[in-house]
């Protein structure tokens, strides 16, 4: 017998297992429960670091069918220091951390953890085509991790989505669907086509499952800091769901004493042209206000998220924050973030970066707290953010001297006079 079940995240009424994210009772989200006293005997810290190079390492703690063979090495990506941008924006060279999903396998962002998760319940319940809405980074893990378990995959996209999304998307086979229309409009019909058609949503019937994917993120921030929680996460949010299951892996592991109990503070970032739960935060609201989203950052353009609610509980209960940070701000970040740390961020890393800086001077993350800034997708996805910001210069000739009059140009370094 598996050692998890759904139940609703308000009446508790429990659902078993099944492709489905609503409560028939009281129409409130499914959430994946645990039995950890089941599961306590058969982990250890010994025995996490004894397993793969991966976010399989942590299976115990994912809702995943008995034997379950994965087929991806996804996540166990880098948490890094960073102490030249700390050094930048004003913190404790010693105490900033970047967690890297710019580098998750196979697609480059933190969605390769849930779709994985998704996908392996996907096969379980016997579905054939796998499906997803997406604001681009969803819909390139869906389609890789599709090609590579051998299911058909449909995606749906707005139509306005970054060029280098879409092609990532379409080379690994799937039907691509764009959608006149903003994200929000997108998962609304792909909710009603999932209730016609036999086709495994890992964002709707299979969100429940899909969502469990992020906490293998919290997990390894906490192993690779040497079994230790840190003082504050910045994350960035779109539909809501990352910064909950974040603190779900960090609440999981205290509960069967994989780390000592400690306080986190969970700071929640967005793009101000599509910061609802950042507004809703700072009016001290529990209940979203939908927004219609304008922003460079389309990743996280949702102006109605899902679990926005639970966000900003999980923020507030915290003692955390919420900021946001305008289109300019983004770009500037980015280019932050890889000129003193060599990391290529898409614009989602430089909205993180971006209200990280905020809150470190608004003073409300101390300098001389441990900070880790939730990196959660690649630059070369979102090209075009910079495409006006570097010239192309004209080609020099191969010769020396065609060289050393650039340098002279360039650097303004004085000729050297022969006495």
């Amino acid at each position: 017998m598996p050692h998890y079940e759904l139940r609703c995240r308000e009446c508790n009424k429990a659902w078993g297992n099944r492709p489905s994210s609503i409560c028939e009772e009281c129409f409130s989200p499914l959430e994946v429960y645990y039995d950890y006293e089941a599961i306590r005997p058969r982990i250890s810290r010994e025995k996490i670091s004894a397993g793969p190079a991966s976010m399989w390492r942590y299976s115990e703690l994912l809702p995943l069918p008995e034997n379950y063979q994965p087929s991806l090495p996804v996540g166990f990506t880098p948490l890094v220091n960073a102490p030249h941008l700390a050094k930048q924006i004003g913190t404790n060279p010693n105490n900033l951390y970047l967690k890297n999903d710019a580098v998750c396998l196979p697609t480059l962002s933190f969605k390769d953890r849930v779709v994985a998760v998704a996908l392996a319940q996907a096969k379980a319940f016997g579905f054939e085509i796998v499906s997803c809405s997406s604001t681009g980074n969803l819909a390139n893990a869906t389609a890789a991790h599709a090609a590579r378990n051998g299911f058909k995959a449909w995606i749906f996209i707005p139509a306005d989505l970054e060029a280098a999304k879409i092609l990532g998307t379409q080379v690994f086979g799937a039907k691509l669907v764009r959608i006149s229309g903003s994200y929000d409009q997108v998962n609304r019909l792909c909710s009603q086509i999932a209730d016609e058609h036999h086709w495994g949503f890992v964002n709707v019937n299979l969100r429940p499952y899909y969502a469990e994917g992020s906490k293998t993120h919290g997990y390894e921030i906490a192993e690779q800091l040497g079994w230790r929680l840190p003082d504050n996460v910045v994350v960035p949010m779109a539909g809501g769901s990352l910064i909950t299951k974040i603190k779900k892996a960090f609440d999981e592991l205290v509960l069967l004493g994989l780390v000592e109990p400690k306080k986190v503070k969970f700071f929640g970032a967005q793009a101000t042209g599509c910061s609802p739960i950042s507004t809703a935060v700072k009016a001290g609201n529990t209940d979203i206000e939908p927004q219609r989203p304008s922003t460079i950052a389309r990743s996280l353009a949702i102006g109605n998220p899902a679990d926005g609610h639970y966000a900003i509980k999980t923020i507030t209960k915290s003692g955390g924050w919420s900021e946001d940070v305008s289109d300019a701000e983004v770009v500037e970040s980015m280019q932050l973030l890889a000129e003193t740390e060599g990391i290529f961020t898409e614009t989602a890393g430089g909205v993180t970066l971006g209200c990280a800086r905020k809150l470190l001077k608004s003073g409300r993350i101390s300098p001389e707290e441990t900070t880790v800034l939730s990196i959660t997708g690649n630059g070369l996805k979102t090209t075009d953010a910079l495409a006006d910001k570097y010239e192309v210069e004209e080609p020099i000739a191969p010769r020396f001297a065609e060289f050393e009059a650039y340098l002279q140009k360039t650097l303004d370094v004085p000729e050297v006079v022969e006495a």
